[in-house]
């Protein structure tokens, strides 16, 4: 069993179930062995006044529920359905095999991986609101 294994650079701070934990000034590597451990980077959050377009709002979604900060059930119904209204707007092949994935780990209620297919729509999501203010 060999884990996940977190390189964190000094004084980063990470999520591990709810608990944020700081780095000291030094370089670590952290190996986590428990097995379904909700883990986020906090330089990679999502602020929530930062959630302002479609697919921000579902990575927040998705970091709630990695956070403890919504109850998995609703988290999860809610990113179910965020994630199908970006299947309205997403009609590209590689959207929508990202989106698939997404919904498939929101399913199974791995928000994390939910939430890093999401952000890889984000740059996508930023050409369409570019192209639609010209």
């Amino acid at each position: 069993m060999s884990g996940l294994v977190l390189k964190l650079a000094p004084n980063e701070r990470i999520l591990i179930n709810g608990a944020v934990i700081e780095n000291g000034d030094r370089r670590s590597r952290i190996s986590i062995k428990t097995p379904n451990v909700n883990v986020l980077r906090l330089r990679d959050a999502i602020h929530p006044e930062a959630a302002t377009t479609p697919v921000s709002r579902a990575c927040y979604l998705a970091q709630l529920m990695l956070s403890g900060d919504i109850e998995v059930a609703i988290g999860r119904r809610d990113l179910i359905r965020a994630i199908e209204q970006l299947s309205q707007v997403f009609d590209d092949r590689d959207s929508r095999m990202l989106l698939a994935e997404a919904s498939e780990h929101a399913v199974q209620n791995n928000p994390y991986q939910a939430m890093r297919r999401l952000r890889e729509l984000l740059p996508r999501e930023a050409r369409l609101f570019a192209i639609a203010r010209q």
